[in-house]
């Protein structure tokens, strides 16, 4: 949403923060999760070595078991692209096979058990791919504010642009 903002916020613009609070406080929970770090962090709602799991943050949402999930970074391109490209990049040179999978990152993975979630799931792999191609070119977006219904409905919800 870049560019866009409503009567409250730019949105874009708080994604960046809230992406970045995101990241500093996994940082943080590499007291208790020490594999945690500048190129491993990333925690949303994913499978996990006791079924699915809603957990995340801050402030800290559900049993967090020190498992990473490979999409909070990759959905998070656009905001902290640099940041965002070393985490999955780390992911896939450090972890292999363990947390890259024939169609792409595993749904998630804990570095300190092993535990890796047998799934590539496709809302994973999606919103990696969406915001990977909003990070390099702003395509999607682009796309989507072409759509009179989208640029009507943003209209109607008070969006206009920053």
């Amino acid at each position: 949403m870049r560019g866009q903002r409503d009567k409250h916020v730019n949105y874009y613009v708080n994604s960046v923060i809230a992406t970045k609070v995101h990241k500093a406080w996994c940082l943080e929970l590499a007291k208790k999760f020490p594999d945690y770090g500048e190129n491993l962090w990333g925690i949303t709602a994913s499978d996990s070595a006791h079924g699915y799991a809603v957990w995340g943050g801050p402030p800290l949402a559900g049993p967090i078991d020190g498992s990473v999930i490979p999409c909070a970074a990759g959905g998070s391109l656009p905001f902290m692209p640099a940041e965002a490209i070393r985490v999955l990049r780390n992911i896939r040179e450090t972890y292999g096979r363990r947390a890259w999978k024939k169609y792409g990152f595993a749904d998630a993975f804990n570095p300190m058990n092993g535990w890796t979630g047998p799934d590539v799931l496709g809302i994973d792999a999606g919103i990696t791919l969406v915001m990977a191609e909003n990070a390099r070119s702003g395509f999607v977006w682009e796309q989507f504010m072409k759509h009179e219904a989208a640029r009507r409905g943003m209209k109607r919800a008070g969006f206009t642009p920053d």
